[in-house]
């Protein structure tokens, strides 16, 4: 198997749904809940967001001006273009186990400010959502690895 490699850029909460993330550089995740401190966090398939650098970088072409967190998204990442990964794929991410379970959603409102701003959103195709299998520490910096892919 090619194994697909690249690492955390940023570690983002929101202390409440429907708001943009902010950088804490470090967050403990929960087996089975997500990021402790965060308002997505929760016994269901969302638990960690995650976006690829990639797709930050195709807003940020269209003239968005946007930071790490601003489609509230958990973790973001480079090295990977996660909205590839087939559902099921398994990620190691700093010290935690997690499984693709969901590929983009809809949005909170039918008009968010980037899509007002450019036209368009890259997080209702391109962010990926996953159900964390172990608990550990997830920091900006730390290896993000595909380690199984299902087929």
């Amino acid at each position: 198997m090619n194994t697909q490699k690249g690492h955390v850029l940023a570690v983002n909460i929101s202390e409440k749904r429907g708001i943009k993330k902010h950088n804490i550089d470090a967050a403990y995740i929960k087996q089975d809940w997500g990021i402790e401190v965060d308002a997505h966090s929760g016994d269901w398939h969302r638990q960690v967001s995650l976006l690829s650098l990639s797709s930050v970088e195709k807003m940020r072409a269209l003239g968005a001006v946007i930071n790490y967190g601003d489609f509230a998204e958990n973790l973001t990442v480079d090295g990977i273009d996660v909205a590839t990964l087939p559902l099921g794929t398994r990620l190691q991410i700093g010290e935690v186990l997690m499984e693709v379970t969901q590929i983009g959603k809809e949005c909170h409102n039918k008009a968010c400010a980037i899509k007002k701003q450019v036209g368009t959103c890259v997080m209702p195709l391109e962010g990926i959502f996953v159900r964390t299998l172990s608990s550990g520490w997830v920091k900006s910096g730390d290896s993000v690895e595909v380690i199984e892919v299902q087929q």
